[in-house]
């Protein structure tokens, strides 16, 4: 398998380049819903949550109070990289695992991954092509606003609490450039599947 890991800050458009990826048949795992599935009601990641943020970020039904969480560590970077910990190597050992399933020795995967450069124990060079999905800060932060219906103070704080521009880019093997059009952001990922799906075609299996 060819491995790609796609990675960009909030509303920098990754999300669109994973769809378009899927749709011409890249095998996409969305690290995002593993997230959530390593946090679900009796699992070991929920438990250590509870234990070192305390019982307040659990609610009465005993899911994880998403809104609670978030104050604390979007407010504080050491609490987010506490909370990273916890559950970045299990989201890692997920998305192995699924990606382990896939028979055609051939085919392109994509790890949708938007911490990427904060999940301090993945190293990029594990994977064979890092693509990093790029808008500024003031474009992302109106997308923010108008589409996602932030505050621009919201809007500020969550994009501050994420990897900085110059980290991700530092990283990237290829930079899809997503401030213009949505038609020249498919434009690129067009081409990046042309490009990757001609490289796996060239591996040899195994």
């Amino acid at each position: 398998m060819y491995l790609i890991a796609l990675t960009g800050g909030i509303a920098s458009g990754k999300s669109v380049v994973a769809e378009r990826l899927a749709s011409r048949g890249a095998v996409v795992v969305d690290a995002d819903v593993l997230a959530r599935r390593v946090v679900e009601p009796g699992t070991p990641g929920l438990a250590r949550i509870a234990e070192e943020f305390g019982p307040e970020v659990i609610n009465d039904d005993g899911t994880l109070d998403r809104a609670a969480l978030g104050a604390i560590i979007f407010a504080d970077a050491d609490r987010r990289a506490a909370l990273n910990a916890i559950t970045h190597p299990e989201i890692q050992r997920m998305g192995n695992a699924l990606f382990a399933e896939v028979t055609d020795p051939y085919a392109v995967g994509v790890y949708d991954v938007p911490l990427l450069v904060e999940a301090v124990h993945e190293r990029p060079r594990k994977y064979d092509l890092v693509v990093v999905v790029h808008a500024d800060a003031e474009t992302r932060l109106r997308r923010m606003v108008e589409l996602r219906g932030m505050t621009r103070e919201e809007a500020t704080h969550r994009l501050n609490s994420q990897a900085s521009d110059a980290e991700r880019l530092a990283i990237a093997d290829v930079v899809i450039d997503s401030n213009g059009t949505l038609e020249h952001t498919l434009e690129q990922a067009d081409e990046l599947w042309e490009m990757a799906a001609a490289s796996a075609r060239s591996e040899q299996p195994g």
